[in-house]
């Protein structure tokens, strides 16, 4: 870790608010200290942003000024949420909540479902690729592994991007998207999936913010619960936010501004799930006024390693470049990237694999090496080549550490020990807590030195070995501390998700590989045709490929080894070369053309006040003005009276007839869509169209629960049932 990110494993809580602040760089300063308003935090890899947000927190809350329980802080990782969670708690910051957007939203959904909808919440599916299958099975088209799971990505990606099976091919060919099938197969595929969904009662996670933003949307009593509840919102890596989590984190904040984002542009690599960096990018005109912290002192990576990230992102192009960070190292000098080619795929691997062991051997710990690839396809060669070796290695995104079941029952020894201890011969020549640790984990399999080669019994041993280390750790923090206390330590951790480390090198793909570290890193297969892919077809794919790498080369700390493949196998014809942005980077390389100017340097930017004349050029949220029955002029503060426009009990002059019609033409929406009737329009909506009877979109825009998404879409349809006539589309006949 490095000098700005590291805290040792068990720190001292601070004992005041101003020491919060004691060891943060003035940038990270700013933003700790920035707690009103909006807050735009531009990270750079390395920079130390999780410690500048977390820090924010914790002042806030230790001075008063937040209340813990207001505080939502939201990401995109179990991992990353419970590395916040962990911090939090180390700062003395307890009571805050620390999620990713699907666990908050499922929490809140769980909550007011019985109030929104009645009943109880349908059941979350953990992996929706089987119900992916039985859809296929029903359309009679059969897919194959690779295929079921590039087809439950087009799924996922067209509910986070909210469209609809009807919309999906004109989408999918205006996102330049490569399908794995026939579009029209694949709305198919997505509109029985949805139909199984629902005959099924079971719900997936895209749904469970869709649902979320429904229930907030059309239940504005709802909406301003949550609201009343959290008053102050953080949200990491906010280059990744989808349209629908941008959606969600819209209604949670109502026309309130005290939120603080925080991302980097250059680090934009998960487009093809729906996310994208525009939010980030246009915080500033949606938030004129806030403040913008700019961090690129890179506290992670030595100069060498940042001057090869600062010249990847020096040749890019596009909107995310033109909001490039100048990185700028913090660390001392350290050895030049290293590249290498080889004649073949398993000649590279051989060849990491010997430098790795060297590199052990000369006392580097394995958990501090990692081997960096584009596919997970890749990572076969790479195991074979470390087991060949005696290398013990672990896979990134395998089952997550409490979860492994040795772990679970080593817990489950150390939990008995502690409670009976006193009784166990095991512990009779225990004199201290890690001898105490060893004693019983020797009976789950434990042993001084580790078995030899790799596989499920070396990573067995690993995870008894990593609690044996936290053991030491955890008593050379806290003396005098006993087995029950390191259970109780156990015990946070695993609700954190705080996982020790465990001595292994690391095989990732360059996507897993994000917000993680290294002393060494090995980027393999930097060749063209992988790095970028061949599928990376259009500027802005080319672009993301070039993040990727930047990801890569910005995970290693000390060492970063670059290496490709001129052919695939042994004996192959020796086509390939070297990837395109290793061009005027690598030495003997042509420079690249073009260069972009430099990026932006680090600092503050204040928030400023609009001139007078020009507020028509920056948006400004309407004022709210009390809503009125339009037949007495009661004030009205029922969220069904606001959307009718009057009270429950004054008279009606709604068209019956419009009203049926309406709900005829919704039911066959929603079957469409896959969506719950209510997500089209709620009762109360209809209602209210089929009372007002609106001749123009104006007229049906101003209805409430309208809104302009569904206007858009909507609003064709509807002004035509109003109008007496058949919908767009609709058959003659029908």
């Amino acid at each position: 870790m490095t000098a700005a990110t590291h805290s040792p494993l068990f720190p001292r809580v601070p004992d005041t608010a101003d020491a919060v602040l004691e060891g943060l760089d003035p940038e990270q300063r700013e933003v700790a200290t920035a707690l009103r308003g909006p807050v735009c935090v531009l990270a750079g890899a390395g920079t130390g942003k999780t410690r500048a947000i977390t820090h924010r927190i914790a002042y806030g809350v230790r001075a008063g000024i937040l209340q813990p329980s207001s505080v939502l802080a939201v990401t995109f990782t179990n991992r990353a949420a419970g590395e916040m969670r962990g911090r939090l708690r180390q700062l003395g910051a307890h009571g805050v909540q620390a999620r990713t957007f699907h666990s908050a939203a499922l929490r809140q959904l769980q909550y007011f479902w019985p109030k929104a909808i009645g009943g109880s919440l349908p059941r979350l599916v953990d992996r929706k690729i089987q119900l992916v299958a039985d859809a296929a099975a029903a359309c009679r088209i059969r897919l194959d592994r690779g295929e079921l799971r590039d087809v439950t990505a087009e799924i996922e990606w067209s509910k986070v991007t909210q469209t609809v099976p009807s919309d999906y091919a004109p989408a999918a060919a205006k996102a330049g998207r490569e399908v794995p099938r026939d579009p029209a197969e694949i709305a198919q595929l997505y509109s029985v999936y949805e139909d199984l969904k629902r005959s099924r009662s079971v719900i997936d996670f895209e749904d469970v913010l869709l649902l979320t933003v429904a229930v907030l949307q059309d239940r504005r009593d709802i909406a301003e619960q949550v609201r009343a509840q959290y008053q102050h919102f953080v949200v990491d890596e906010y280059q990744d936010v989808s349209p629908l989590q941008q959606r969600l984190l819209e209604l949670w904040l109502g026309d309130r501004d005290d939120l603080c984002v925080v991302g980097d542009a250059s680090q934009t690599i998960y487009s093809f799930t729906g996310a994208t960096p525009d939010h980030l990018l246009d915080f500033r005109t949606r938030h004129p006024h806030a403040t913008v912290v700019k961090l690129v002192r890179d506290y992670r990576s030595t100069p060498q390693v940042v001057h090869l990230a600062n010249g990847l992102l020096a040749q890019a192009r596009g909107r995310a470049a033109d909001h490039r960070l100048e990185l700028v190292s913090q660390r001392p000098a350290g050895p030049e990237p290293d590249y290498t080619e080889y004649v073949d795929e398993p000649a590279e691997a051989e060849g990491a694999a010997r430098r790795i062991r060297d590199l052990i051997a000369s006392g580097v710990p394995a958990s501090e090496i990692a081997i960096l690839f584009r596919t997970n396809a890749q990572s076969e060669t790479y195991e074979q080549a470390l087991a060949d070796l005696g290398v013990p290695y672990q896979l990134r995104g395998a089952e997550r550490f409490f979860d492994r079941p040795e772990v679970r029952k080593a817990g489950v020894a150390l939990r008995g020990a502690a409670r009976f201890g006193g009784n166990d011969s095991l512990l009779d020549d225990a004199v201290d807590l890690p001898s105490q640790v060893r004693a019983v984990l020797s009976g789950e399999g434990w042993t001084p030195q580790p078995p030899a080669g790799s596989g499920a019994v070396r990573e067995r041993w690993e995870s008894l070995a990593a609690l044996v280390n936290l053991a030491r750790d955890f008593a050379a923090a806290k003396p005098g501390a006993t087995l029950g206390d390191l259970v109780a330590e156990l015990d946070e951790r695993a609700s954190a998700q705080h996982a020790p480390t465990v001595q292994g090198v690391t095989l990732a793909s360059l996507h897993s590989a994000k917000g993680l570290e290294w002393d060494v890193v090995f980027l393999v297969g930097v060749a063209e045709g992988m790095v970028p892919i061949t599928y990376a077809r259009t500027d802005e794919q080319i672009e993301e490929e070039r993040r990727l790498l930047y990801v890569g080369v910005t995970r290693a700390r000390e060492r970063l080894h670059v290496s490709w493949a001129l052919s695939r196998s042994p004996g192959g014809r020796a086509s390939r070369r070297p990837s395109r942005f290793l061009d005027g980077l690598r030495p003997g390389s042509a420079s690249a053309a073009g260069r972009a100017p430099a990026g932006a340097a680090g600092g503050v930017e204040r928030g400023f006040t609009v001139p007078r004349g020009a507020a028509e050029a920056v948006p400004r949220r309407a004022r709210r003005t009390p809503a009125r029955c339009r037949v007495c002029g009661r004030t009205l503060t029922d969220a069904g009276e606001m959307k009718l426009m009057r009270c429950e009990d004054c008279p009606s002059d709604m068209d019956e007839g419009l009203y049926e019609r309406l709900r005829e033409w919704r039911a066959d929406q929603a079957q469409a869509s896959g969506q719950p009737a209510f997500c089209v329009f709620t009762d109360k909506t209809l209602m209210a169209i089929a009372e007002a009877v609106p001749d123009d979109e104006r007229e049906l825009a101003r209805i409430p629960g309208v809104g302009m998404r569904k206007l858009h879409r909507y609003g064709a349809d509807v002004l035509a049932l109003c109008a007496g006539q058949d919908p767009a589309g609709a058959e003659e006949g029908d």
